[in-house]
C-alpha cells in the first residue's frame, strides 16, 4: 500500500509540474512568440509605457525563461515579491498572480469565491452520486421493464440539454413563475444557512440532474456487465442473498470507472462550474473566470485556471486512494 501511494504521489507531482509548464507556455511564452507584449496583457493597454517597463521588471518578463518559469513555480507555494528597484509588490502564499488592475494578489479574488464554488460542488456531487448510482443499479436489475425504459429516456434528455437551459426553464418556473425558490443576489461566509440553502438548492439540484443522468447510464451498463460475470454466478450459488451479492460484490466493483469519472467531474467541479454560476448569477469561481475575461483580466484567467488544473490534480489522487480502499486487487498489484 504504501509503495502505491508513493507511486501515485509522485506521478500526481510530475502531472502538476506538466500542467504548470503547459500553463506558463500558454499564458507568457505563446503571446510573446506572437510579437505581442506579455506585460499589455497582463495591465491593460491603457497603462502608461513608464507604468508598462515597471511591469515588464516586475514580472521578470527580461529574465531567462527558466528563471521566469522557476520564480512563477515557487510563488504558488511559497508566495513572490514582484521587485522594481525600490518599488516592491509582495504576493503571499499561495502566490496564483498579481492582478495589476485591482491592484491585489489573486487568492484574494479566489478566497472571496471559493466558499460559493464549494458549496455549489459539494450539494450537487452529493446529489448526483446517490441518484445517479441508484438510479443506474435498478435499471441494471430491472433491465427491459417501464423502470429501466423510462429511467434511461429521462437519463438521455438530462444529458442532451444543456445546463443553461435547464437552469433557465428551472428559474422561470419555481423562481419567477411559483415563487417556491428565492436566489440571494449574493452571497457571504455571514449569511445564514438557511439563505445559502435556499440560494443553491435549485442550482443543486440542476446540476445533478445533468450529472446523475450521466452516472444512471455509466452505473447500468457497468452493472449489467457485471452481473453477467462468474464470479457473480458463484457467489449465487453459495447461496449468497441477493442483497448481498449486489452490494458486496456486483456494486463495489462498478464503483472503479465511477470513482474515476467522478474524481474527473469534481475537479472540474472545483476549478469553477462556469455556466451553472452565470446561469443563477453565484459568485463563484466559474463567475469570477467569466468576468475577468470580459474585464481582460489576464492574471485572474490565469489564477482560475491553475486553481483549476491543481484542483483537478488533487480529485484524481484522493479516487487513486479510494481504488485501494473499494478493490483489493489494486493493493495487491
Amino acid at each position: 500500500m504504501l509503495a502505491y501511494l508513493i507511486r501515485r504521489l509522485f506521478a500526481v507531482v510530475i502531472m502538476v509540474l506538466v500542467v504548470l509548464l503547459a500553463t506558463f507556455t500558454i499564458f507568457f511564452m505563446l503571446p510573446k512568440w506572437a510579437g505581442q507584449d506579455v506585460a499589455v496583457l497582463f495591465a491593460g493597454k491603457a497603462t502608461g509605457a513608464e507604468q508598462l517597463a515597471g511591469i515588464r521588471v516586475k514580472l521578470g518578463l527580461n529574465d531567462p525563461v527558466l528563471v521566469q518559469f522557476w520564480d512563477f513555480v515557487k510563488g504558488i507555494p511559497l508566495g513572490r515579491d514582484y521587485v522594481n528597484g525600490n518599488d516592491v509588490t509582495h504576493c503571499g502564499a499561495p502566490c496564483f498572480g498579481y492582478s495589476f488592475r485591482t491592484e491585489e494578489p489573486v487568492w484574494n479574488t479566489l478566497k472571496d469565491a471559493l466558499p460559493v464554488t464549494l458549496a455549489l460542488a459539494a450539494g450537487a456531487c452529493v446529489l448526483w452520486l446517490i441518484a445517479g448510482v441508484a438510479t443506474g443499479v435498478l435499471s441494471a436489475l430491472k433491465r427491459g421493464t417501464i423502470w429501466d425504459r423510462s429511467a434511461m429516456t429521462i437519463a438521455l434528455g438530462g444529458v442532451s440539454l444543456p445546463v443553461f437551459f435547464t437552469g433557465m426553464v428551472a428559474m422561470g418556473v419555481f423562481v419567477h413563475s411559483l415563487g417556491w425558490v428565492h436566489i440571494a443576489d449574493s452571497l457571504s461566509t455571514e449569511d445564514s444557512i438557511g439563505t445559502w440553502f435556499e440560494t443553491l438548492i435549485l442550482p443543486w439540484i440542476v446540476l445533478a440532474f445533468l450529472n446523475a443522468a450521466m452516472y444512471a447510464r455509466l452505473t447500468r451498463a457497468t452493472m449489467l456487465e457485471i452481473l453477467g460475470e462468474d464470479y457473480i454466478r458463484t457467489a449465487r450459488a453459495k447461496g449468497l442473498g441477493e442483497s448481498a451479492v449486489i452490494t458486496r460484490h456486483a456494486l463495489r466493483s462498478a464503483m472503479t470507472p465511477i470513482l474515476t469519472v467522478f474524481g474527473l467531474d469534481l475537479g472540474v467541479l472545483l476549478g469553477g462550474a462556469v455556466l451553472t454560476e452565470s446561469t443563477f448569477n453565484l459568485p463563484g469561481l466559474g463567475l469570477a473566470a467569466v468576468q475577468a475575461i470580459s474585464n481582460k483580466d489576464l492574471p485572474v484567467i490565469l489564477g482560475v485556471t491553475l486553481f483549476a488544473a491543481l484542483a483537478i490534480a488533487v480529485a484524481n489522487l484522493v479516487v487513486d486512494l479510494l481504488y485501494a480502499v473499494i478493490d483489493p486487487r489494486v493493493r495487491l498489484g
